[in-house]
This record gives C-alpha cells, structure tokens and sequence, in this order.
C-alpha cells in the first residue's frame, strides 16, 4: 500500500471513530471496539514505519493521519503521549513550509488540539478568512465546522474545583 493510500485509509478510520454515533445512529459495543481496535492498529503500522514523506504535503498528510488516530483511539500501551509528542515537533518544522490550505487547517486544527496554543488558532482563523464562505467545498465546511469545535471547546477533561 503507498503512503498516500495508508495515511488516507488511517485519517478515514480515525474520522468515522470520532464521529460515531454523532447521525444519531446507535453505537455498539463490538463495533466502537473493532473500530478502535483498527484505528491503533493502522497507527501504529504507520508510525512504526517511520514514513515521513518526500514532499512537505505528504509529511503534513502523515502527521495529521497520526495525530488524528491517536486523538481517536483510546488505546494505549504507555507509548502514546510520547508519539504524539514526537509527532508534534515534526508537525512545527512542516507548518512553516505548508502552504495556507485545507490541509494545514486541519493539521493546525490538529495541534491545536494537542497544545492549544493560541498562535495556531490565529494560523487557522487566518486561513478561514482567506476563504469565499459562498462557494467552500463540502471538504473545507467540514474543516472550518471541525475547527471551531476545537476551539470553542479546548479542554474535554477540564478539571472541576468543588
């Protein structure tokens, strides 16, 4: 399978396990398990391969395909924090080469999710702007839909003070 096939089939896999149940249709156990179980496994295949890429599209393509299944799978064997962290400082050299774009808003949308770092955000609603709302493709109203849900909710296990 080529790289572009294998990110593709990683960032697909992650998408409909985050998005699971989110039509309204019922989630089921054996299903949410076999689909996460899939998500750990491309991720792992992927990140275990040490594919980076030749073109800064292709590296930014294999960050978010990692970011994204680690983001969605809630497996871990003690490994994954420091992946995802490896995957991070790979993801700040590649942001300054990527150009404005779908892809780098999601890339950014990604980080962001890891860091929440606010330069990011602004990168992302910059590249937004940049954007003619009339005529945005179904792939960049997702995009634009799936980034502000990052920021408006930043911390999905905020800590409660009693």
């Amino acid at each position: 399978m080529s790289l572009s096939a294998e990110t593709a089939a990683l960032q697909r896999a992650a998408h409909e396990l985050m998005y699971l149940g989110v039509d309204g249709s019922p989630i089921y156990s054996d299903d949410l398990s076999r689909r996460n179980a899939e998500v750990y496994r491309l991720t792992s295949a992927l990140y275990d391969s040490g594919a980076k890429g030749s073109t800064v599209e292709e590296q930014a393509n294999v960050c978010l395909a990692l970011l994204m299944g680690y983001n969605a799978s809630f497996i871990d064997y003690g490994e994954k924090q420091k992946h995802i962290q490896e995957v991070l400082d790979r993801c700040w050299d590649i942001l300054d080469a990527l150009p404005a774009s779908l892809l780098k808003l999601r890339l950014l949308t990604a980080c962001y999710g890891e860091v929440f770092d606010e330069p990011l955000a602004d990168e992302g609603r910059a590249i937004i702007a940049s954007w003619d709302f009339v005529s945005l493709t179904s792939e960049q109203q997702e995009a634009v839909a799936e980034f502000r849900n990052v920021i408006d909710n930043p911390y999905p296990w905020e800590e409660v003070e009693d």
